[in-house]
């Protein structure tokens, strides 16, 4: 499956690609500590004034303001694209929870009670012997269950 994007989305998304790679290389680092450098060394020629200290204050304001808008398009599609293949996994797994299937989609309130829903899981998970025993709570508590009527002396 192939999308185009085109126009301004695509140039966009072209741009912010290329420039987050780039400013993720240390070399990048070096050069904004390199004009860190520059402007610290620059302070004696321009005395140390307001607007010596306006320029590095300005510019790095506006640096930030952009990247922030450009980090997070490209964050947006890795995080969406990691959604989809966490998806794919759990549809295709024998035995996980559709219960996962875009989660992220939930609301809050549902996020919270599927967590505590896995807690639980986790907690009885710690009580079995082997690592691959369940993978529902439901089932995990009627194995639990079935373990304890069998050994009377089994405490929770």
């Amino acid at each position: 499956m192939t999308t185009t994007t085109h126009g301004f989305t695509a140039w966009f998304e072209s741009f912010s690609h290329r420039v987050t790679h780039a400013t993720g290389r240390p070399w990048a680092f070096l050069v904004a500590f390199a004009v860190i450098i520059i402007w610290a060394l620059s302070g004696p020629l321009f005395g140390f004034g307001d607007t010596w200290q306006l320029v590095i204050n300005t510019s790095t304001t506006i640096v930030t303001f952009l990247m922030v808008f450009l980090i997070q398009r490209s964050q947006n599609k890795d995080s969406q694209a990691v959604h989809l293949k966490l998806n794919e996994i759990v549809a295709v797994l024998q035995g996980a929870s559709n219960r996962l299937i875009n989660v992220e989609d939930l609301t809050e309130h549902e996020v919270v009670t599927l967590h505590r829903h896995y807690q639980t899981l986790a907690e009885i998970a710690k009580r079995d012997t082997t690592l691959t025993a369940s993978h529902s709570v439901e089932e995990a508590e009627t194995r639990s269950a079935r373990k304890r009527a069998r050994r009377p002396g089994l405490t929770e």
